[in-house]
């Protein structure tokens, strides 16, 4: 019974001290100058934060869109994965660019890796099954001593049409 008293005492101080703070926030969003509201001891109503640190909240973690469905998103980017490593080079804009980046490095960092577990999961992504098995040949040659960033985007003005920002994403 003295604990369930206490948890009554505990809830009474936190709701008063909530009606002081609204009170003192709506005086000051009234501009009242003298306002005597009543003053509440914080000392035993800590609040505990759920979370360990503020600093690690993920706001902008998402990709972008391409003003496409999840469908057609996907085919664009495995079409412009499988011609960017088929060709070495392509020119699209700079927002898919920066967006393929991602699943180009992905698809080198499977080859390197080598196992057949990599290059099942190469072979599901990409369109062309004889261009994994030269990647897979390849790229751990190629790229043995690098560990990431495999790819490089460069600005290339704007297209004419629609003056959309254009680029070139190149294997490094």
């Amino acid at each position: 019974q003295q604990w369930t008293s206490e948890l009554i005492c505990l809830r009474s101080r936190r709701v008063a001290a909530m009606r002081g703070a609204a009170c003192l926030l709506l005086a000051g969003l009234c501009g009242a100058l003298a306002f005597t509201g009543p003053v509440i001891s914080m000392k035993s109503t800590a609040v505990v934060s759920r979370c360990a640190s503020p600093a690690m909240i993920s706001h902008g973690k998402g990709f972008r869109k391409l003003n496409k469905p999840a469908d057609q998103r996907k085919a664009l980017l495995r079409a412009l994965t499988t011609e960017l490593i088929r060709h070495g080079k392509i020119q699209t804009t700079l927002a898919r660019a920066k967006e393929v980046r991602k699943t180009a490095d992905h698809m080198v960092t499977l080859a390197k890796d080598g196992s057949l577990h990599a290059r099942r999961q190469a072979l599901g992504y990409m369109y062309d099954k004889q261009l994994v098995h030269s990647l897979f040949e390849l790229a751990p040659d190629r790229y043995g001593e690098r560990s990431g960033g495999y790819t490089r985007v460069l600005r290339d003005g704007f297209r004419k049409g629609d003056n959309a920002e254009m680029g070139i994403i190149e294997l490094v």
